[in-house]
């Protein structure tokens, strides 16, 4: 399968890179990292970038990392419209006080907008 993971500065993203790097290892899919331009998180794009390459490494796994400019969730639904992608991955999703899932605008965009199936990790 070819799987285009979505990655931004948060926790989840970074769960998200985890999962799929393990399940990528297990089954031996094809996976490109698209490392998002976001502002308002903890960690840079440049940060997130060193981060997938770590861990990618330490996997020993070769796979493509992109950096995307702009607005993140439309950068990442155009970039899954020009590539033939299987499936893309996003981490997000946080739990209410009520126990219900919380969309992110990012998370929320992608899921309504991608021209192939998406999957959520929390």
């Amino acid at each position: 399968m070819n799987v285009l993971l979505g990655l931004a500065g948060s926790d989840e993203s970074i769960t998200a890179l985890r999962r799929t790097i393990e399940r990528t290892d297990n089954v031996g899919d094809e996976l490109t990292v698209a490392v998002l331009e976001k502002a308002d998180t903890d960690r840079s794009q440049e940060e997130m970038y060193r981060q997938a390459e770590k861990l990618l490494s330490e996997a020993n796994l070769d796979a493509e990392i992109e950096r995307l400019e702009g607005d993140p969730g439309a950068s990442l639904v155009n970039y899954a419209e020009q590539g033939e992608f299987d499936q893309l991955v996003i981490g997000g999703g946080t739990i209410s006080p009520m126990g219900k899932i919380q969309l992110g605008s990012i998370t929320e965009f992608v899921l309504l907008n991608a021209p192939t199936t998406v999957k959520l990790v929390r």
